[in-house]
Parts: C-alpha cells; structure tokens; sequence
C-alpha cells in the first residue's frame, strides 16, 4: 500500500484533532448524487449525420422560379350604385344534345334541354340560337350572348356532326362555348 508522508505526520497527530474538523475526500461523482452512466451521445457523429441529411435534401429538390401560374377571374368591381340581388340564381347551361343514327351524313339527332321547340336540322338550330339571343334588335331574347352552350355529343356521334352543332352556335354568335365528355 502506498501512503502518502504528510497523511502519515498528520494521522500521528490525528489524536490531537477533533472528529469534528476533520474533512474527508470524497470524489466529485459522488458529490453530485449519481454516477456517470457509460454510455454517451457523440455529438460530433450528429453533427455530420446532420450535414449529410442536408446535402441529400439540397440536391434531391429542384428550385424553380414561378413554378405554376394560376389564372384567377376576379370578380367584376361594379359601381356602388347598382345593387346584386343575392338570390339571383346561375344561369343553367343550354345543352345540345347530338347523336349520329346511321352511315348517312343526314342521320342525326339533335336535343335541346329544356321546353323548347327541338330543331330538326342544324340550320333550324342556328334560326333557333339566333332568334333567341339578346341583342339590339331583340331585347326580349332568351339567353344573352355569353349564355354558356355545352354541346353533348354521344360516344357513337362523327365528328362532323358534333362540329355542325358547335358551328351552329357560334354562327348565331354565341360567345360561351364547350364540348362535354361523351356519355
């Protein structure tokens, strides 16, 4: 055992002290009321788990300016004096029906929704679109010229007969025009 010589000189004179002045050693870990488990988090190994997590990421992602562009139709401003009825309701869309019914091009059906006379013939469809649309010279018209058109052909209607009705439309100068999705 090795001993310390000044331990020594002062255990001799050990009789001389009192119990009560007397300071034990004891270690810092035991100070603090716990031990230090073994186990420990390296920070230094975090750090660069970190930094490659924030490369990958760097130059996994593209940047891109302006990315996509959205259209947005803002509503009119109108003049503090005209009044909206807030139970105005939308306007419902004309549809035209069109079905080819044979091999000839004169076999063909047209539809129109709603109580109305049902054309026979593109032309009579034109007469129809036109005579009922809003204009200087027939204000009591139907539907105003960006009354929305949805021209609905079957999935078994040519081409040719879809494009007639759409023509027919636009001819009686209709402004809000579409095809639906074949049924």
């Amino acid at each position: 055992m090795v001993t310390d010589p000044s331990i020594e000189s002062s255990s001799s004179d050990r009789s001389s002290v009192n119990d009560e002045q007397m300071i034990e050693h004891t270690g810092i870990r035991k100070r603090r009321g716990r031990e230090r488990s073994p186990l420990g988090l390296n920070p230094v190994a975090m750090i660069d788990v970190v930094f490659l997590l924030l490369i990958y990421f760097m130059t996994a992602t593209e940047f891109k300016q302006g990315e996509e562009i959205y259209r947005l139709d803002l509503p009119q401003r109108l003049p503090s004096l005209q009044v909206l009825d807030p139970f105005e309701l939308d306007e419902d869309p004309l549809r035209i029906s069109v079905a080819t019914t044979g091999l000839d091009e004169d076999n063909y059906r047209i539809q129109l929704s709603g109580p109305y006379a049902q054309p026979v013939t593109f032309e009579e469809l034109f007469r129809f679109l036109e005579q009922r649309r809003i204009s200087l010279h027939a204000p009591d018209g139907l539907f105003a010229a960006d009354h929305p058109i949805i021209v609905e052909p079957t999935r078994t209607t040519r081409w040719e007969h879809a494009m007639e009705a759409f023509n027919a439309a636009a001819r009686a100068r209709y402004t809000n025009l579409t095809f639906a999705k074949p049924r």
